[in-house]
C-alpha cells in the first residue's frame, strides 16, 4: 500500500473509529520507547481507547531491545513506536514493518533531582551560571543513563558527551563524567531512570526533553550543536561515533535524528486500530497532546 493511501485510510478510520474498531474485543497493544511512558499511558493511549471503543495496553522499554524481541517473535504487538530510525530498520529487515511515520521529535538534556544535595549547583548550571559539565564532575554526584546496547538514549548521551568534549575543548570530558561506555554504576533501564531521579536515588541523568518535561522535572538545556535535536547541525553531529556490536559484528554508528516513528506490525492482531492510532497521533488533537507533554512537531519523511 502506498504511504499516501495508508494515511488516507487511517484518517478515515479516525473519523469513524467506534463503528470501524468496535468489532475487535482485543486490546490495542503498543510497544513504545520507554521515555514515552507518561504521554502514552496517561494521555494518548487512554484517550484513543475511549474514542475508538477499544482497550489499550502499552509496553514501554528500550527501543532497540523491544525491536529485537518483536523481530524474534518473543513479543507481539500491533504497533511499535521507536525513537530514531535504528530500531525501525531492525523490523524492516525482519520483514515485520513496511513503513514508519514520524510523529514527534525531541532533544537531549541533563535532568536533575530537586532532592539532590547538588540541586543548588545543578540549578546554577541550568541558569548558565556554571558549566554543567563541571557540576557533573563533582565528587559524589550520582549520574544515571541507559544501556547503549539496548536503548537509543544510551547511545545518544555518548554522542552528546563526545560532541561536548569538542565543543568545550575538554578532550577527556566524556571519560571523566561517564567512565566506560557501559559503566554499570550508571546504567539503569529506561523505564526506571527518571523515576529514580524523581525519588532522589540519583542526582542527575541523561534525558529527552520531552520525557523530562512530561514529568515536570528540572533540567539543563544543552547547546543545539550537541543536543542532537537540530537538523541544521546534522553535519556536526555525524562527527560523533560509537563502535558497537550490530547484527553479530562490530560496526561504527553515528547519531540519528531524535525523531519518534510509529509503525504497524505486519503480524498485528488489529492492524485497523493500529493505523487509526497513528492517524490520531498525527491529528491536531494528537499533536496538541504531544505538545502539552513537551514533544515538538516531527521533522523528516516516512521511513
Amino acid at each position: 500500500m502506498r504511504r499516501r493511501s495508508f494515511l488516507f485510510i487511517a484518517l478515515a478510520l479516525v473519523g469513524s473509529m467506534p463503528s470501524v474498531l468496535s468489532a475487535s474485543p482485543k486490546n490495542l497493544r503498543i510497544a513504545y520507547a520507554g521515555s514515552m511512558g507518561a504521554v502514552m499511558d496517561r494521555a494518548l493511549g487512554p484517550q484513543f481507547a475511549r474514542s475508538a471503543g477499544v482497550g489499550y495496553q502499552g509496553i514501554g522499554a528500550g527501543a532497540y531491545g523491544l525491536a529485537h524481541l518483536l523481530a524474534s517473535g518473543r513479543l507481539q504487538t500491533d504497533l511499535f513506536i521507536s525513537i530514531t530510525p535504528g530500531p525501525i530498520r531492525i523490523l524492516q529487515r525482519a520483514g515485520l514493518v513496511s513503513h514508519a511515520f514520524p510523529i514527534a521529535r525531541t532533544q537531549m538534556v541533563i535532568a536533575y533531582s530537586p532532592k539532590s544535595r547538588f540541586a543548588r549547583e545543578l540549578g546554577a548550571a541550568a541558569r548558565g551560571s556554571i558549566a554543567w559539565w563541571r557540576v557533573l564532575e563533582m565528587p559524589g554526584l550520582r549520574f544515571g543513563r541507559t544501556d547503549p546496547a539496548t536503548d537509543p538514549q544510551g547511545q545518544s548521551i555518548l554522542f552528546t558527551m563526545q560532541l561536548a568534549a569538542s565543543y568545550y575543548r575538554q578532550p577527556d570530558l566524556a571519560k571523566r563524567i561517564l567512565g566506560s561506555a557501559r559503566n554499570p554504576a550508571q546504567i539503569f533501564t529506561e523505564a526506571s531512570l527518571l523515576s529514580r531521579l524523581e525519588s532522589g536515588e540519583i542526582d542527575a541523568s541523561s534525558g529527552y526533553e520531552s520525557a523530562v518535561r512530561s514529568l515536570h522535572l528540572p533540567f539543563i538545556g544543552l547547546p543545539p550543536e550537541i543536543d542532537l535535536g537540530d537538523p541544521a547541525f546534522a553535519g556536526r553531529y555525524e562527527r560523533a561515533t560509537i563502535r558497537t556490536k550490530m547484527h553479530g559484528k562490530m560496526e561504527t554508528i553515528h547519531p540519528q535524528p531524535l525523531v519518534f516513528y510509529a509503525a504497524v506490525l505486519k503480524n498485528a492482531a488489529d492492524p485497523n486500530a493500529a493505523r487509526a492510532f497513528i492517524a490520531f497521533v498525527r491529528s491536531p488533537r494528537g499533536l496538541a497532546i504531544l505538545r502539552r507533554f513537551g514533544y515538538q512537531r516531527p521533522l523528516g519523511r516516512p521511513l
